[in-house]
């Protein structure tokens, strides 16, 4: 009712006005009859009423739709109630038919680019590990200094493409994850295992303190992936000679808390708010130029999508600490 009487505002005020111009030039010719004037009036009203009740029952559902859209309603203004038949109503329905056409259109083309891209991508990256592996192979046959930081090289080169094929694979991530019931500590000393090359290089040792039957609902590839991030994190940013890197496993309120704590510089106060942003590196990013700023963002991203929660705090020059919360905890912890 109010858009309605919003819209038949301007018809209304001049109706008022053009009644009351032909009353003043009647008046004016000499033509002073009360009653005849008001009664003229009257009828003149009625029939403005009779014009705006038929225009507003005419349209009713066009101004509901307008002011209330109803919660099964399309993009099209379609609805489960009968629509208004009016020009304007008819009008502007075909309106947004044609474009909610075009949207969908623009919208498909857009969305088969976006896949294209991404297969793309995920093939691309498929092909450089091969060339990579054989290189690493190579190199296992000499041990010529230069061939170990080759190989260091190699080992960052395959983090980076490992980095581009989940980034690409978030969006699908439902058609590309299997949860079971995994034991903690085999995968976080397979992790550690696959990058003990880094820990050589750093100086680095893993302490591992996780009872060998704490058991973990979760995806072994995408947790891998993240403890591998936050593996690389924890290094890349501890700066002193032969630290330690800690992951420590325990219950906590009948949930399986994964606990990866570094020895590095830590990360300011004014920073840990935004370290889940992506392309976010802060001023550690400033000092260090591998940092992407996408490691924690999808760290953060995988571990929602998993179901697990995400702590971290850290102090400067102290070290960092995370935390992966499996809330779904349905294992055991074995005599």
């Amino acid at each position: 009712m109010r858009l309605f009487l919003q819209e038949q505002r301007p018809l209304m005020i001049v109706y008022i006005a053009q009644l009351l111009v032909i009353t003043l030039i009647y008046r004016l010719d000499g033509y002073r009859n009360l009653m005849v004037s008001l009664y003229a009036g009257i009828i003149s009203l009625l029939l403005l009423l009779g014009y705006l009740s038929f225009r507003f029952i005419a349209n009713r559902s066009f101004y509901k739709r307008l002011e209330q859209p109803l919660p099964g309603e399309s993009l099209t203004g379609e609805s489960s109630e009968e629509s208004s038949h009016t020009p304007l109503a008819e009008a502007l329905h075909q309106l947004l038919k044609t474009q909610f056409r075009h949207y969908t259109t623009d919208l498909h083309n857009y969305k088969h680019k976006i896949e294209g891209h991404l297969q793309f991508i995920n093939q691309w990256a498929h092909q450089m590990k091969t060339p990579i592996s054989v290189i690493h192979l190579i190199l296992q046959d000499d041990d010529d200094p230069r061939f170990a930081a080759i190989g260091d090289e190699l080992d960052r080169l395959k983090k980076g493409l490992d980095l581009v094929l989940y980034t690409a694979r978030l969006d699908t991530f439902e058609h590309d994850f299997h949860v079971e019931n995994l034991p903690l500590q085999r995968i976080v000393r397979n992790v550690t295992s696959e990058q003990k090359r880094l820990f050589i290089r750093r100086r680095m040792y893993p302490s591992i303190r996780i009872d060998s039957g704490l058991m973990v609902a979760t995806d072994e590839k995408w947790l891998s992936f993240v403890l591998t991030q936050l593996l690389t994190n924890a290094v890349r940013y501890t700066l002193k000679e032969q630290g330690t890197l800690f992951f420590n496993g325990y219950t906590r309120e009948n949930q399986v808390v994964l606990e990866i704590r570094d020895e590095g510089i830590g990360i300011p106060q004014s920073d840990l708010p935004r370290v889940f942003d992506p392309y976010f590196t802060g001023e550690n990013g400033r000092r260090f130029q591998e940092s992407t700023g996408m490691g924690l963002f999808l760290v953060k991203q995988i571990c929602d999508k998993l179901g697990h929660a995400f702590e971290i705090q850290s102090k400067v020059d102290e070290g960092t600490t995370v935390r992966i919360i499996f809330s779904d905890y349905s294992g055991h912890i074995a005599n």
